[in-house]
């Protein structure tokens, strides 16, 4: 018992040292006067019996070991050096092009969570959404008018193009040019404002949201702003803000899609004629394919790959990846071709060229830029991946719980609103969480950008979370609508939503790579406190300053595991009532403790995984995408506490936060769980077993009930729908099918006392509703209800039925007209090549 006491003792200080971080000195000394005073016997009043003095000789050693490493030169000598050659081994190499992307971006609330002890005033800090007049006119004005023209049918059913007038007026209105300065005639928005602008379009028509999205997000514009020359900025910019030059990128090509760093455009530097003269440039080949506005481009932005034979620009042949600036016109740009993505009207399609004559100066940011395209798209994206596709999958998700809690409130069954059924319950309890949970973590993100960050691995948890909770939004509408949903035509409001979400998961990084291979795979490196200062030191070619580096960050690195190690065991064993909670909580103390826990939980994880895996992490995909995804539950909870803050902590909304917390919490635990169980180490696998579920499994799903509440707070229209749904376009024109919805809705609602009266007539057997029947005039006549009442059903019955019916057609207005068969098996590129034959 003694022993056993002495251990006890002696683990409690371990885990307080542990979690305290204290140096191997302080280590040394609060052991060694725990020991001295038990073999004393000043806690059991006895000295210390044989059994104990066994092991308070290990006690000692250890002690001895401490207060020796706490000396440099046998630090160094004994832990330094060989940890240093070690991890020289270990570690991956990092190369050029991934050393670029871990410089580009900036590291957010991300680093936090890696930390294991989240800084709640920094996430506090984080400004809430914040519009300027200007923006919030432009928001209220021009945006919400452009919604109100678009005829969706017309675009990606009648014509499959955007019509002439629609881009008319985004290019008269500036929509092309919101990130451009208002010194080179821009709007120059903020990150937040072209979020929501972005998103209210998104609400209301996929196609038009990306013609507008496109030159607002990695394209020419941003690249001219941020690193172009004089000349190119004076040129370019003002004609690119008033729409006189549309703009496509040509990043993607059939060997170089995820990996992009591996194209095989190339460009050779060399002499040739441009303009009557002679000049340096660049010969240029290219074949690039899935260009968004590449159809329609008047300017080519083109990624490919420099070299320099001769060395005309210096001693280097491989320059690097490079982007240039090429007017669409320029002779040997191929280009006006289409692919149909998806269903979709957008303009997307290919692009190519054979030794292409360019001036060097066409280079964005001239000669002295060459080579550095990929650090330079990769800073743009760690922004521009944080907004685009994040706003209009968010906006996305909010128009599918508007719509879907409409019609669901409108439609009945078995004599009462389909809403109310258990069944419907659920997707709808979804869909109320993915509109929440998504624009919580929409604003936080923009936000960031608008005050200057760039925060890369946020933006790419944002892009593959965001969009694919929105494909699983649209999949509820469609169950929640059935086969009013897959009927197409003018009325149909969810199709082109439906069509468009596989553009969301394949684009700006594919969703599986992005999750598997860059979201915690380079966010190890970017956000571990220690871990990529690591690496650095040990690939310094000057090593004694790398040795010196190395030996701070992983001193530190040690601390910080043991503090891990220590910290998880601490807070699970007493359930997080111990973690810390900010000032202010007011009623979410426990939300706090258990984000705090996970965080802990989730540092001990990612560390021993990075620490063991080391150079193998790349492979190890499925155990990264799940370390993602726990770091994603995490961000995106700790955004929904934020949002509820910044909303002034309505009441109504605190069910919604308790219902999206405690899914995300589960998701989170599935997702260490998966980790745990699979971890390729043994010994490893049952020692974190021990440290993160002592206990087994916390976590569960919401309960059915708190579902159902939120459900309730949803399908009444009121402040609460409101705020789930705000900042997209909502219609009150009973004309347009997501207007009747809306004009139904209310008068659904206020009808539903005399239906019930009505309802009850008719199981009674003294009203009889069936076509050919005026039942509610039956009913009327029968005193079950007022002729006011009678009145206010005819109008509710009309609109329902409009509500749910389906378009329909004549045979003759679904018949194609074909044009002559192309020769079978001929694919599009060959055709596509062939046709450039014969144009060169």
């Amino acid at each position: 018992m003694t022993v056993i006491l002495l251990l006890m003792v002696l683990v409690a200080v371990a885990v307080a040292l542990g979690m305290l971080r204290a140096a191997p000195w302080q280590w040394a000394v609060a052991l060694g006067l725990v020991t001295l005073s038990w073999q004393s016997g000043l806690f059991h009043g006895t000295p210390s019996v044989p059994h104990v003095g066994f092991l308070g000789f290990f006690v000692w050693l250890a002690i001895a070991a401490l207060g020796a490493l706490s000396i440099p030169n046998v630090r160094r000598t004994l832990v330094t050096e060989p940890a240093f050659k070690l991890v020289g081994r270990v570690l991956p190499k990092v190369s050029d092009t991934e050393q670029q992307a871990l410089n580009a971006g900036t590291v957010g609330f991300d680093a936090e969570i890696f930390s294991g002890t989240p800084d709640w005033t920094k996430l506090r800090a984080v400004p809430p959404i914040v519009l300027t007049p200007e923006e919030r006119a432009f928001l209220d004005g021009p945006t919400t008018e452009l919604c109100r023209m678009i005829d969706h049918w017309k675009i990606r059913h009648t014509d499959r193009r955007m019509p002439p007038e629609i881009w008319g007026f985004v290019k008269a209105h500036g929509f092309l040019g919101m990130l451009i300065s208002k010194e080179h005639g821009g709007l120059g928005f903020s990150a937040q404002a072209q979020s929501l602008i972005l998103g209210m379009i998104a609400s209301r028509s996929p196609d038009v949201v990306t013609i507008v999205m496109v030159p607002n997000s990695l394209g020419p514009g941003e690249l001219i702003e941020k690193y172009g020359t004089d000349e190119q900025k004076s040129h370019y910019l003002p004609r690119l803000a008033r729409g006189e030059e549309v703009p496509c990128f040509a990043l993607t090509g059939p060997t170089s899609g995820s990996d992009a760093a591996t194209m095989r455009d190339i460009g050779i530097v060399t002499m040739g004629e441009h303009e009557g003269r002679q000049t340096v440039g660049i010969r240029v080949s290219w074949d690039k394919r899935y260009i968004t506005l590449g159809p329609e481009a008047t300017l080519l932005g083109l990624a490919f790959r420099l070299f320099d034979p001769d060395k005309v620009l210096g001693e280097t042949e491989d320059i690097g990846i490079t982007v240039a600036l090429i007017p669409t016109t320029h002779p040997g740009v191929k280009i006006g071709r289409r692919h149909l993505p998806s269903g979709a009207a957008f303009p997307n399609g290919p692009n190519w060229g054979t030794d292409v004559f360019i001036p060097m100066d066409w280079v964005i940011g001239g000669e002295a830029m060459a080579g550095q395209g990929w650090r330079m798209l990769m800073e743009c994206l760690a922004a521009g991946r944080a907004i685009s596709l994040p706003s209009s999958a968010t906006a996305g998700a909010k128009a599918m719980l508007r719509f879907s809690t409409a019609y669901a409130r409108i439609r009945r069954q078995f004599g009462l609103s389909i809403a109310r059924m258990e069944g419907v319950e659920e997707p709808l309890a979804r869909l109320v969480e993915t509109a929440y949970v998504n624009e919580a973590a929409r604003a936080v993100t923009a936000a960031m950008v608008s005050r200057g960050e760039r925060p890369s691995v946020i933006s790419a948890l944002m892009k593959y979370q965001t969009t694919e909770r929105m494909r699983r939004a649209v999949n509820d509408a469609f169950d929640i609508h059935g086969g009013r949903a897959i009927c197409d035509g003018p009325s149909n409001y969810l199709q082109s939503a439906y069509q468009m979400v596989p553009v969301g998961i394949t684009v700006e990084g594919a969703n599986i790579l992005t999750r598997t291979l860059i979201t915690f795979a380079q966010g190890a490196l970017r956000s571990h406190p220690y871990l990529y200062r690591e690496v650095q030191a040990v690939q310094n070619p000057d090593r004694e300053t790398g040795l010196q580096d190395f030996e701070d960050a992983f001193l530190g690195h040690i601390s910080f595991s043991i503090s891990n190690v220590t910290g998880a065991f601490f807070h699970n064993l007493t359930l997080g009532l111990f973690a810390e909670v900010p000032e202010r909580a007011q009623g979410l103390e426990a939300i706090y403790r258990q984000l705090s826990r996970a965080s802990r939980n989730f540092a001990l994880v990612a560390d021993m995984t990075v620490a063991l895996l080391g150079g193998g992490l790349k492979v190890k995909q499925k155990l990264t995408g799940r370390l993602a995804d726990a770091l994603s539950e995490i961000y995106l909870a700790c955004c929904v506490v934020k949002r509820f803050e910044d909303d002034g902590r309505p009441e109504a909304d605190r069910a919604i936060v308790a219902f999206a917390v405690t899914n995300g919490l589960h998701r989170y635990e599935e997702a260490m769980r998966g980790v745990v169980e699979n971890f390729p180490n043994p010994v490893a696998r049952g020692l974190l077993r021990v440290l993160v579920f002592p206990f087994g499994r916390h976590y569960y799903p919401a309960p059915d009930a708190l579902g159902s509440r939120i459900v309730r707070l949803a399908i009444e229209p009121g402040e609460v729908r409101d705020r789930l749904t705000r900042d997209i376009y909502i219609s009150g024109d009973p004309d347009d099918p997501t207007g009747l919805l809306e004009v139904a809705l209310k008068k659904v609602v206020a009808a539903e006392a005399a239906e019930k009266k009505v309802e009850r007539a008719i199981r009674a057997g003294i009203v009889r509703r069936y076509h050919g029947r005026d039942w509610i005039g039956e009913a009327a006549d029968a005193g079950t209800i007022t002729e006011s009442e009678a009145q206010l059903l005819r109008e509710a019955e009309a609109l329902t039925q409009r509500v749910i019916a389906v378009d329909h057609f004549a045979p003759e207005d679904l018949m194609p007209n074909y044009r002559e068969a192309q020769p079978p098996g001929l694919g599009h590129n060959v055709r596509a090549a062939a046709a450039g034959a014969d144009q060169s």
